[in-house]
């Protein structure tokens, strides 16, 4: 396919007039801010995540070779993330939380990302393939200043993608992930132009893949560098750098991988078996899961990177078209071949569509520019007035069946109203009511509009969330209050011991567990000779007598995590025979 066909995209210099920096490193901060911090760590990847980062801190050792929860091994975690965490909590951590320090590690993900995804598209938009058809009388964009629109653009619209704004806020490997693919494409747009050191940046972002989420993170990346030099493409000329990159990546792997395999075979066997290839063509059912779920997930982009492939259709060899399609479709079929594809999968197609789909935006007529605003600016005032409509009922109770409704999710809770969040969230709200008026008074001219009136109003909404709503959450999702009654409940059978009890579990989840031990330190043992046993069931067995544990047994505490109105957690006292 010739590279030599007519640009589609058509933009004066005035619509590329630049987006003020203030403005998009102020949304940015902004969105990655605001709900990362004044909450406790969520069930379940937040607290696995913050669990084995404070135990690499606080352990050592071997701990930070490969992720544990206290002495227990994390098999089914990754290294990366639990690098970056525990250094940071030991750097950080001297001055602030803990929690605090790990967030802050998350925080820098984010920001890492957006940097690498808005040089990539800064790095493509500059060349000559995406550049807007001349003018007659001139007046067309300069070059760099078309690169930054598309660059700020593309960071936008990642900022408005709808299903990783709570991922992008875990202490997990979810933002790790994200910063991997944007490193990915930089690294591959970087060998346009200089080659050696897209190589390097290719090379970290395999291999951190690999050593954040496992094959099914890398093997992606992998594949999407290998096809990117195919013969006849743009980049076939740089084969040998990325052959290179590619037989490094999986290389480093291995060297920490036959590290850990040394210390502990065991850790290695099980991480292998959590993280092999599980590539098999998938039921119909979990295809239509898929292709059900990843239109909200993706929203607004992915619509806009269909465009974006269209109109660009004659120019898809072109690197701003190639690189990003490429590294989307090898994420299409890694969904399509994993047998149960989640969040994380979906997450790892969020950052080319963002780059797609600010490269679509030149291309677009006036109406499906107009329209993409209107659709913004009604959903995100709707889901602004649903956020303060829910607030108002739990405050007042009215209208009473979505009171109801609330009660029932928020069994317990009592809070207080919080005038300061309540003022904060009022000028929230002021400032998108006048991004609205600026849209439809003004008509403003400039192609990023659209996009910055999304990430706005996804970050406003938000904002108003964790204003009103962080502390009713935060009641529902933590487990804080329970693991502070179990520690209460273990000290005090230590004392009329007189001896310090072990206490393994059954039926424990992977969450319950790790916030035992963020919260307060009490580590689950693999020792059937523990006396005490903490126990994970449901109130429909305990009602039943099924839950177990009935003979030679002494029950210490039985309590719930907030307004859970299903799962129940007990803390027993074993005799030496007693029966499960």
């Amino acid at each position: 396919m010739s590279l030599e066909q007519t640009t589609p995209a058509r933009l004066t210099a005035l619509a590329t007039t630049r987006l003020p920096a203030v403005v998009l490193i102020g949304l940015l901060l902004l969105y990655g801010l605001l709900g990362l911090f004044a909450r406790d760590p969520w069930k379940t990847d937040d607290v696995v995540g913050l669990a084995a980062m404070l135990t690499a801190s606080a352990q050592g050792g071997w701990t930070w070779l490969f992720p544990h929860i206290g002495s227990a091994i994390l098999p089914q975690a990754s290294p990366l993330p639990t690098w970056i965490g525990g250094l940071a909590i030991e750097w950080i951590g001297p001055f602030a939380s803990h929690i605090v320090a790990a967030r802050l590690a998350t925080l820098a993900w984010v920001l890492i990302t957006a940097f690498a995804l808005w040089y990539a598209s800064y790095l493509a938009g500059r060349r000559p393939e995406p550049q807007p058809v001349p003018l007659p009388f001139g007046g067309e964009p300069k070059e760099a200043q078309y690169g930054r629109l598309l660059a700020d653009m593309s960071v936008l619209f990642l900022i408005s993608t709808v299903g990783i704004l709570l991922r992008t806020h875990e202490t997990s490997e979810a933002p790790v992930l994200l910063a991997c693919q944007a490193f990915a494409l930089l690294g591959a747009v970087r060998l346009t132009d200089k080659p050696w050191q897209g190589t390097i940046i290719l090379t970290l972002a395999i291999t951190g893949a690999f050593l954040t989420a496992g094959s099914m993170a890398g093997l992606p990346l992998w594949l999407a560098s290998l096809i990117i030099v195919l013969p006849k493409t743009p980049l076939a000329a740089r084969r040998r750098q990325v052959a290179i990159a590619l037989a490094l990546a999986p290389l480093m792997v291995l060297v920490w991988w036959l590290a850990v395999r040394a210390v502990n075979p065991i850790w290695a066997i099980e991480w292998w078996f959590w993280n092999q290839p599980k590539l098999q063509i998938s039921y119909l059912e979990q295809h239509l899961n898929a292709w059900r779920d990843l239109p909200w997930f993706l929203w607004p982009t992915w619509p806009l990177a269909l465009l974006a492939l269209w109109n660009w259709r004659k120019q898809a060899l072109a690197p701003h078209i190639w690189i990003p399609g490429v590294f989307a479709l090898t994420q299409l079929l890694n969904i399509m071949f994993t047998p149960s594809a989640g969040e994380m999968e979906y997450m790892a197609l969020s950052v080319p569509c963002a780059m797609l789909a600010a490269f679509s935006v030149p291309t677009l007529r006036r109406a499906v520019v107009n329209t993409s605003d209107w659709f913004a600016l009604m959903v995100f005032s709707v889901s602004g007035a649903v956020v303060w409509l829910g607030w108002i009922t739990q405050q007042t109770g009215w209208p009473e069946p979505l009171a109801r409704n609330i009660a029932r999710q928020t069994v317990g809770y009592d809070g207080a109203i919080s005038w300061g969040a309540f003022a904060m969230a009022l000028v929230i709200t002021v400032i998108w009511i006048g991004a609205i008026v600026w849209r439809l008074k003004l008509h403003p001219k400039f192609a990023w509009r659209g996009a910055l009136l999304s990430a706005m109003g996804l970050t406003s909404t938000w904002i108003l969330l964790v204003l009103l709503w962080l502390p009713t959450v935060d009641y529902v999702r933590s487990y804080r209050p329970m693991a502070a009654e179990i520690r209460q409940t273990i000290d005090a059978a230590n004392q009329r011991a007189g001896e310090f009890l072990c206490a393994q579990s059954s039926g424990l989840s992977l969450g319950p567990r790790a916030s035992l031990y963020v919260f307060e330190g009490i580590e689950i043992k693999r020792d059937e000779r523990c006396p005490l046993l903490i126990q994970q069931t449901t109130a429909d067995r305990l009602q039943q007598g099924l839950a177990g544990f009935d003979r030679n047994t002494r029950v210490l505490w039985t309590g719930s995590r907030g307004a859970d109105r299903f799962d129940r957690y007990r803390v027993l006292l074993l005799s030496p025979d007693a029966n499960p």
